[in-house]
């Protein structure tokens, strides 16, 4: 998969000049939602078959700074699937130096409108057999 790249916008940064830390979880949103189009079932697709993916946990290592202008690149992987549990890492990149600004992770769960969890081996076996594909493709 590419990655997803994004520009930093001057309403992100904050009196510093330096990106707001929560502009990047905005970041990791955008580049989890090109990611699932990539990989073939875009989050509308899923949504319209009545499965939400709400964000269970969120973690973030703010290692390098960006500013506004800064062009940043955000690979996304699958870390792990066990069914119910989805985990992603994200490693983002200034685009001109290459130097890592954030790494993180966020783990979703799989629900139905009325919050019930969803079996998406039954559901949409196809999307789980992709996500495990990714994760071989890691190892």
């Amino acid at each position: 998969m590419k990655p997803y790249l994004r520009k930093v916008q001057y309403y992100e940064t904050d009196r510093m000049g330096i990106t707001h830390h929560a502009n990047y979880v905005r970041w990791m949103e955008e580049a989890r939602i090109d990611f699932m189009e990539q990989l073939g079932f875009p989050y509308l697709q899923m949504e319209a078959q009545g499965v939400v993916s709400p964000v269970k946990k969120i973690e973030c290592e703010y290692r390098s700074p960006c500013t506004f202008g800064d062009e940043i690149t955000v690979t996304v992987t699958v870390e792990e699937f066990n069914g119910v549990v989805l985990t992603i890492g994200y490693e983002m990149r200034n685009a001109k130096t290459d130097a890592v600004i954030c790494t993180a992770r966020s783990e979703h769960v799989f629900l139905d409108r009325e919050g019930h969890f969803v079996r998406m081996k039954r559901v949409m076996p196809e999307f789980c057999a992709a996500l495990d594909q990714c994760i071989a493709n890691r190892a």
